[in-house]
């Protein structure tokens, strides 16, 4: 498959909703990079995420967040799995409108909760009502997702594979792909 008039595919949503599953898969089938940002932060600091929350602070973490996303977006011919606050910042929201194709993963809260269940890694999720933090963190964050966003996705938890079948016969319904 090849994108039409897309230099790359673009993952948003929140936490456990598949960008970094899915978009490796999605990636493989469109025979384009994968790129995670969370990952290159990782990379470029030394250090986990937990632990750019814990020493400096979502705040600083977002300014990290948000360079990282001016120089990923530049790269032509990938899938870029996001950070799931990254919509939290006009300016990269601005961005994300103009960078490529904006998927919104959007999993209901069961698939959420499942995902995350013994999850210690996730700074947001740490002694905190699962259940309602991330209701609340959806309510939140959903319209800005859709800011963004070129197609919605929902996402279930069906297979990786039979999620980027559901993906892809999709953005080829609508025109976002076109069979090789």
């Amino acid at each position: 498959m090849r994108l039409q008039e897309h230099s790359g595919v673009i993952l948003v949503g929140p936490m456990a909703s598949g960008k970094t599953t899915l978009g490796k898969l999605l990636a493989k089938r469109l025979g384009l990079t994968f790129v995670d940002s969370d990952q290159e932060i990782e990379q470029r600091s030394g250090v986990s995420i937990r632990t750019i929350f814990e020493v400096e602070g979502e705040v600083a973490f977002r300014d990290r967040e948000s360079k990282v996303l001016a120089t990923l977006i530049s790269q032509s011919g990938c899938v870029l799995a996001t950070g799931g606050g990254v919509v939290l910042l006009e300016q990269n929201r601005a961005r994300l409108k103009e960078a490529g194709l904006v998927l919104y993963l959007k999993p209901d809260i069961e698939t959420q909760l499942k995902r995350t269940s013994g999850d210690r890694k996730r700074p947001l999720l740490q002694n905190v009502d699962r259940r309602q933090f991330l209701t609340e963190l959806n309510l939140a964050r959903d319209p800005l997702y859709r800011d963004v966003a070129d197609v919605v996705i929902s996402v279930d938890n069906r297979p990786g594979k039979k999620m980027v079948e559901s993906i892809l016969n999709r953005l080829v319904k609508n025109a976002w792909v076109a069979e090789i």
